[in-house]
């Protein structure tokens, strides 16, 4: 399973805004971009005037490094996004929302992205009563992902039982029985990065 092995701040550095790789690091004073908000390296503190390509590549950056995605996986997620009816750049963030490791995540059932890959992984999730441990699993509406009964005891389960976490307005999870559902598939107003999906349209459009 192929995953991005480099060193989670620095991807946050380089692309000038918090991605939220590394969960409660990333809201401490700890983070990266709170202590040294500028581009790795040792020409980090020059000023540097990127072209028309430099800014839409950042912005493909972004969103890859985001949902921890890797290049081929993006591509072939964007080519689906352009076949489907609508806007292709909302089409293409609705897709990369709808991974499993995503949903795990902004249930709060992982602090990040990464650990929410890594619970999907270990077979700890199950989608409508059946394990699923492929993070790019895509889901759809009406959709129950559900921590397995066997696992809910985990040390890292337990904290959730009988919170009531804040999700998305697409999602709802219950502390109690630590099951969500997908009621809606997520619209652009639903996703908080800052994202300017159009320039990676016009990046792929070349």
């Amino acid at each position: 399973m192929a995953r991005e092995t480099g060193p989670s701040c620095r991807q946050c550095r380089r692309e000038g805004m918090k991605l939220f790789l590394k969960g409660e690091r990333c809201i401490s004073p700890k983070c990266a971009m709170e202590r040294r908000p500028v581009v790795p390296g040792q020409h980090g503190l020059m000023r540097r005037k990127e072209k028309e390509y430099g800014v839409q590549l950042r912005e493909k950056q972004k969103v890859k490094r985001a949902y921890g995605v890797l290049e081929k996986q993006f591509r072939l997620t964007y080519e689906e996004a352009a076949r489907i009816k609508g806007v292709t750049g909302e089409n293409l963030l609705s897709l990369l929302e709808r991974r499993l490791d995503n949903v795990v995540y902004r249930m709060g059932i992982g602090s990040s992205r990464a650990e929410s890959r890594q619970i999907v992984s270990h077979r700890h999730i199950t989608v409508n009563g059946n394990p699923v441990n492929i993070p790019s699993y895509r889901v759809k509406k009406g959709d129950i992902i559900s921590i397995k009964e066997n696992k809910q005891n985990l040390e890292m389960f337990k904290d959730l039982k009988g919170q009531k976490l804040v999700t998305p307005k697409w999602l709802e999870f219950n502390g109690v029985k630590l099951t969500g559902k997908i009621l809606e598939l997520p619209a652009r107003d639903d996703i908080d990065l800052n994202i300017q999906e159009n320039l990676i349209v016009e990046l792929y459009s070349k």
